[in-house]
């Protein structure tokens, strides 16, 4: 069996999951990873680490595992290079535009981008799709928490005059959240200031956000969150139906998990630009599709 060639772009808490679930699949190959700081000779789970992935050559996926905003030309750039991308790109709404940005690019290199892989968006679209399709009329909540949000905490690092940050997800009901924002501030930097430009960035417009200052944010990190979907509809003329998904997971392996099983996806899906729920659940999975039907269907 050919085994996929796999490229890890990023080397942060996704990163490093990434480079564990590719290494645990017996379909692909960790091949290297891409990263802005690379060292000469540098190597991470006994591959090479590079500043271009022009020097690993042959790579079938690489999987980006850069911060949100820096993943629309991140992807284009390895789409350019003929070469398929898979992202878990988090801004809900820039999703549908980021897909029609890649669709083309994608296309034009005969080549395949799945975007916004992950938790949620990601698993969760998939359960949330499926809950539709069982009953069309309804209402669906989804609760997150507790626990640590990537995508918000990565967004607050970026923020000037913040050293390190945490931001946990606090569950209110009904879709609506909390955000406990953790920050140590670089010496010299207006904690005010600081505060005031996390409630204003578009992850923390709509959610009641409080932040704390702190002396270390490392004696606050654990990476467990959770997921809690509900669906209240019709199925047909029958009503009161009541679905749930409930779990509990670490979030960097989740996602990292998510974004590999995309990135086998990409090898059997056409060119061009994809999320999540456009995709056959098989294509997903391991293994030849008659043993995939045969065990699970």
């Amino acid at each position: 069996m050919e085994k996929i060639k796999i490229a890890v772009a990023g080397l942060g808490n996704i990163g490093k999951a990434v480079c564990d679930a590719v290494t645990a699949a017996k379909d692909m190959e960790l091949c290297g990873i891409v990263r802005r700081t690379a060292a000469e000779g540098e190597t991470f789970a006994g591959v090479k680490v590079v500043g271009d992935i022009k020097k690993l050559g042959g790579i079938d996926v690489v999987i980006l595992c850069g911060p949100s905003r820096e993943i629309p030309k991140m992807a284009e750039k390895y789409l350019q290079m003929g070469v398929n991308t898979v992202d878990s790109f988090d801004i809900h709404s820039e999703i549908w535009d980021l897909k029609n940005r890649l669709d083309g690019v994608a296309k034009a290199n005969k080549v395949c981008s799945i975007i916004s892989t992950g938790m949620d968006p990601g698993a969760d679209s998939i359960i949330r799709a499926l809950f539709l399709a069982l009953t069309p009329k309804g209402i669906t909540y989804t609760n997150f928490g507790p626990g640590m949000s990537l995508g918000h905490t990565v967004a607050v690092k970026a923020i000037e005059g913040v050293k390190s940050a945490l931001s946990v997800t606090i569950p209110a009901g009904e879709g609506i959240h909390r955000r406990m924002v953790y920050v140590e501030i670089e010496p010299g930097a207006d904690f005010a200031a600081v505060a005031e430009k996390i409630k204003s960035d578009p992850y923390f417009v709509n959610d009641d956000t409080k932040i704390t200052l702190v002396n270390n944010v490392d004696d606050l990190i654990d990476m467990g969150h959770a997921a809690n979907i509900v669906r209240k509809g019709a199925s047909g003329a029958a009503h009161n139906q009541l679905l749930e998904f409930n779990m509990k997971v670490n979030n960097p392996a989740l996602t990292a998990q998510m974004m590999v099983s995309c990135a086998r996806a990409s090898m059997r899906q056409p060119s061009g630009c994809f999320t999540i729920i456009e995709l056959p659940p098989v294509n997903l999975l391991p293994g030849g599709a008659e043993g995939i039907i045969r065990s699970l269907v």
